[in-house]
């Protein structure tokens, strides 16, 4: 298993990770299998989705923020009650195919680390499946 170390500046951001993952993967020699990408946390995810337009990225957090505002009818003592909620609508991973050294990803999609209660120092665990 690899680990990734991530800085995230803000309390919400999609941090494209895209370009890290496909060097990992370079240096690894990985050729034809899968690659599992995970957050260990419980207040960040993983996602891919376009990255072409930084107005999907902005949208997304817009409107994750208005489904599921900062301060609400939470029990949740932390004050990050909506970090874990948003955390479990994203899911802590996604699983990319690597074919020739490559990753297989559409046109415009980025995989990005979704953070939901930075700014933080994260982690993002790597495990390689060849085939």
């Amino acid at each position: 298993m690899d680990t990734i170390s991530i800085q995230t500046n803000t309390r919400e951001e999609l941090k494209d990770i895209t370009a890290e993952i496909a060097r990992l993967v370079k240096s690894r020699d990985y050729t034809n299998g899968v690659l599992t990408i995970y957050s260990p946390h419980t207040t960040a995810g993983i996602t891919i989705n376009e990255g072409a337009d930084p107005s999907v990225v902005r949208d997304i957090i817009v409107n994750l923020r208005k489904l599921i505002p900062h301060k609400g009818d939470y029990q949740h003592l932390e004050g990050n009650s909506d970090a874990h909620i948003k955390t479990s609508l994203i899911g802590p991973s996604v699983q990319v195919i690597v074919e020739d050294g490559k990753l297989c990803l559409g046109t415009w999609q980025k995989i990005f680390f979704a953070e939901f209660d930075g700014p933080r120092s994260r982690k993002v665990w790597v495990k390689w499946c060849g085939c």
